[in-house]
């Protein structure tokens, strides 16, 4: 996994979060639910490239 693929991969992260933060704060389920799709994204493509790691 190269390393600007980590850095999105943490971006994304960081964007879902303060999405889903954004949704609570305004009571927005919509904005809420894309915020942790969104983190639920990055993990599962951090957690793909991990397995490619560990076959390096």
């Amino acid at each position: 996994m190269g390393i600007d693929d980590k850095i999105s991969n943490a971006a994304e992260e960081a964007k879902g979060k303060v999405k889903e933060g954004a949704g609570k704060a305004t009571d927005d389920h919509r904005l809420e639910a894309e915020g942790k799709a969104d983190q639920a994204s990055a993990d599962l493509k951090q957690a793909g490239e991990k397995v490619k790691d560990a076959f390096k």
